[in-house]
């Protein structure tokens, strides 16, 4: 029997790796999906969830069995897997914030703001997180991340419930276009990449555990630490639907199509909402819109330094008092690399997050193959290791996202 205090004390870093799912994946590439082809990437969104959903359990689950973060049992592994994780996420982590950033900025640009650019206005909105995190930490995070995936979620499932009846006619000359082509698949791996997240993101769970232990008094079990994964991550499943639903109701078979720069494609992302749900709700869902972009950004800033911070003291051998003051040090850092990406190096929008999701993508064999190596060291009780389901889909996990990876590799350096 579960104590509910204490379940209560455990729910959090689930559902922080949903509300940082859900503004990528979710707002740019399901819907996408759902705009350009229909119905016909739903599987596939489905078999990511699916696939990625042992090495994202492996990092909550690895923590409450034995007391220690996923990424000291990177270390147990040896020190080059800990160099290795430090390597990807300086890359990854500097690429994703700038480009769930800049969508916010985007965003930020629907309340009238003109005469600053939206590299800028990112630039700023960086800063800000920043500053918020420095200030507030982890408590701050924790309380924005279970209202913003309240909020989203039941705005998102009312336009999907009034889309249904107001699906718009097909154009006389669609002809409806086939992802399972060579010339769709950099979309495919995008869409991959960040669906429901990277898999680096299972590290930021661990982390997040001692955070909430810090912050209530409560560690949580391997139970509590299960039904909060269970709850965040199948809720990230279920507004990864919704989101595929709404683009094929509202723009798949029209002429639209979304743009790639970032105000117009900000622009027809919430006009996906507002052409169901009515003129009115105008402000109600740009605000929905930026508050989810901008939680995300949060969350993005706080895991990326905080998972940096912590290959540092392992590392080095730091005592856990200097942690905090590396993990600010990261904040900033992270900060004036992803500004540096926006100002000095992007185009449009879609470019960079195409550009982060596909090296989110390529990055996830490495990273999943050391979540079940570790998941299965000796220093796991044997209740909790892996059972044979887990391990099947752990395998066919690391098959498809090895097969899709050289894949991409062909397709962009050969074919």
């Amino acid at each position: 029997m579960i104590d509910r205090t204490n379940l209560w004390k455990a729910l959090g870093p689930g559902i922080l790796v949903a509300c940082a799912a859900v503004g990528g994946s979710h707002l740019v590439w399901s819907t996408r999906a759902g705009a350009e082809f229909g119905w016909s990437l739903l599987w596939l969104v489905l078999l990511a969830n699916a696939l990625k959903f042992p090495f994202f359990l492996y990092g909550q689950r690895y923590t409450a069995a034995t007391g220690e973060s996923l990424l000291a049992g990177y270390k147990r592994l040896g020190i080059a897997y800990v160099w290795i994780f430090l390597a990807v996420n300086i890359l990854t982590g500097t690429i994703n914030i700038a480009g769930v950033g800049m969508l916010s900025g985007a965003l930020l640009t629907g309340y009238g703001i003109t005469g600053i650019s939206v590299p800028w206005i990112t630039v700023g909105v960086l800063v800000v997180c920043a500053g918020m995190l420095l200030v507030g930490h982890y408590k701050l995070l924790d309380t924005l991340a279970k209202v913003i995936i309240a909020l989203l979620g039941i705005s998102t499932v009312v336009a999907v419930a009034l889309a249904i009846p107001n699906r718009p006619e097909l154009a006389a000359d669609f002809v409806a276009p086939s992802p399972y082509q060579w010339a769709s698949f950099a979309f495919l791996i995008s869409l991959l990449g960040w669906m429901p997240a990277p898999i680096d993101l299972s590290a930021w769970s661990s982390l997040w555990m001692f955070s909430r232990e810090k912050q209530t008094g409560h560690f949580a079990t391997v139970k509590e630490s299960a039904i909060d994964f269970y709850l965040g991550y199948f809720s990230a499943v279920v507004l990864a639907i919704l989101f595929v639903a709404l683009g094929a109701l509202v723009m798949y078979g029209t002429t639209e199509s979304f743009a790639a720069g970032g105000v117009g494609f900000s622009q027809q992302l919430v006009s996906l909402y507002t052409d169901t749900i009515g003129e009115w709700s105008h402000l109600l869902i740009l605000s929905a819109a930026f508050i989810t972009m901008f939680s995300t950004t949060l969350t993005c800033l706080d895991g990326y330094p905080r998972s940096l911070a912590a290959c540092c003291v392992l590392i080095q051998d730091l005592s856990a008092q200097k942690f905090i003051r590396i993990q600010n040090l990261w904040i900033l850092v992270s900060t004036g690399l992803a500004s540096l990406v926006v100002l000095a190096f992007v185009q449009n929008l879609l470019q960079l997050l195409s550009f982060a999701a596909i090296i989110s993508f390529i990055t996830s064999p490495v990273l999943a193959y050391i979540n079940f190596r570790v998941m299965n060291g000796a220093n796991v009780p044997e209740a909790y290791r892996p059972g044979l389901a887990l391990k099947a889909l752990s395998w066919a996990g690391l098959l498809f996202f090895t097969v899709m990876t050289a894949g991409y590799l062909y397709v962009t350096f050969v074919r």
